[in-house]
């Protein structure tokens, strides 16, 4: 599967816009990244819809996670 240039000029646009609307979540995934990804570290993710539904995973990270953690970060522009 190649990647399409025009679709990563998209998407990087789409999180551009995502950072500056969402400033707090930007530095929370900074800090996340700087101190807490290891392998062990429990991840848990939440989303609460406006009616009050609920849904919520969590992941153990495992150093295989962290690698491909570590991997996105060079790919930021």
């Amino acid at each position: 599967m190649a990647l399409n240039p025009l679709e990563l000029i998209k998407m990087k646009g789409r999180l551009d816009l995502f950072s500056r609307q969402h400033p707090r979540f930007r530095m929370f995934l900074h800090e996340l990244g700087e101190k807490a990804m290891v392998p062990g570290t429990i991840l848990e993710i939440k989303a609460t819809t406006p009616d009050g539904k609920e849904y919520v995973t969590n992941i153990k990270l495992t150093e295989d996670d962290v690698q491909t953690f570590d991997t996105a970060k060079t790919l930021k522009g």
